[in-house]
């Protein structure tokens, strides 16, 4: 059990950037970072668009819902809060995934820092 153990964590240390490659992976960083950044707008869409049609919605009662009929109020104000529980649960996803981009930035700013002082302990040691 042991050796299994050694044998993953040698594999997970083999797979972090080594100082060599700094500008490499800082390319790699900034453009896995910009590619979440791009996905984070088109995440907030889908709530934004269903904040709009309940607004729409709430909007046209208001002002022709006197000419509908008896039933109109039920169906309209379902479909109003529909849109508004999944323009809500939207919502909660884009700050979910929000909040787990940060952390990722933060964490890879981490992981550059850590990567610029062991290259620049290894300059040191080869002076």
């Amino acid at each position: 059990m042991e050796k299994q153990n050694d044998s993953m964590r040698e594999r997970l240390l083999a797979r972090l950037p080594q100082p060599e490659n700094l500008a490499a992976y800082r390319e790699k960083t900034a453009s896995l970072l910009a590619k979440h950044e791009k996905a984070l707008f088109w995440e907030k869409m889908p709530s934004v668009v269903c904040f709009v049609l309940a607004a729409a919605i709430v909007w046209a009662d208001w002002f022709w819902g006197q000419k509908l009929g008896p039933l109109h109020p039920y169906f309209i104000w379902i479909w109003a809060g529909f849109f508004f529980v999944a323009g809500g649960v939207g919502e909660l996803r884009y700050r979910i995934y929000r909040s787990k981009v940060d952390i990722l930035k933060e964490v890879k700013q981490v992981q550059l820092q850590v990567l610029e002082l062991e290259a620049s302990l290894q300059k040191r040691s080869c002076e």
